[in-house]
């Protein structure tokens, strides 16, 4: 069972995403542990301090090093583990960086917020920095929700039936998924204008319709 740790200043952000539908399932069933926590709780002022100005006279608030370094700290367990920072500058999440993550025992998740972290947090906290896309969002809790969700559904019991994921975009030799159907068999949005399902999948021919979905398959890949 793998172990999530996400490090955030909104902690109540993740509640309704984690244990809803599947990924709630797969806790449930102790197919994943993750655990949500306030990095305010790992600062030392009475404040419960976690930003402050940036050096440099540029605007925005940037979070401070030490509360995420202690709360690092302090959850980093002894088993194979990697530490991620979420931010717009790090490399791009792909489908082979999700499966090689699925190989650890316990991936800590820093979700940054404001103007953005610390550099010494880049440089000497974390293992590598994350990012969801080539544009910029208002904070990481939404990148740690994608890490989470991608690396979890690698494990076996999590999404149900494991031969629901042949084939899928961005499996093993598949860069993207053929197109899929369902009832009715013809929709008229309009009088005269009929949108049909292909006919080789409506005629009960197995070899043809594995055929049709291999080819759709090359198509766009």
């Amino acid at each position: 069972m793998i172990r999530f740790d996400v490090l955030t200043i909104f902690p109540e952000m993740f509640e309704g995403y984690f244990n809803s539908s599947i990924l709630g399932k797969a806790q449930k069933n102790k197919k994943i542990k993750i655990n949500i926590h306030n990095l305010r709780d790992y600062a030392k002022d009475k404040h419960k301090t976690t930003d402050d100005l940036a050096y440099g006279g540029i605007s925005g608030m940037v979070m401070k090093v030490e509360p995420i370094h202690r709360a690092v700290q302090r959850i980093k367990g002894k088993k194979k583990t990697r530490v991620i920072l979420t931010s717009a500058k790090g490399k791009v999440l792909t489908q082979q960086k999700v499966r090689s993550l699925a190989k650890y025992d316990q991936i800590i998740l820093i979700a940054g917020h404001y103007k953005g972290v610390d550099e010494r947090v880049a440089k000497y906290v974390v293992d590598e920095e994350l990012s969801i896309g080539e544009y910029v969002i208002t904070g990481g809790e939404l990148p740690a929700m994608v890490v989470v969700d991608a690396v979890s559904r690698m494990f076996e019991g999590v999404i149900g039936k494991e031969i629901s994921k042949e084939g899928e975009s961005y499996s093993i030799g598949v860069k993207h998924e053929h197109g899929v159907y369902t009832r009715p068999e013809v929709f008229s949005p309009k009088r005269g204008v009929n949108w049909k399902v292909p006919k080789v999948l409506v005629s009960g021919h197995h070899k043809n319709i594995e055929e049709w979905r291999q080819e759709s398959r090359k198509l766009d890949s």
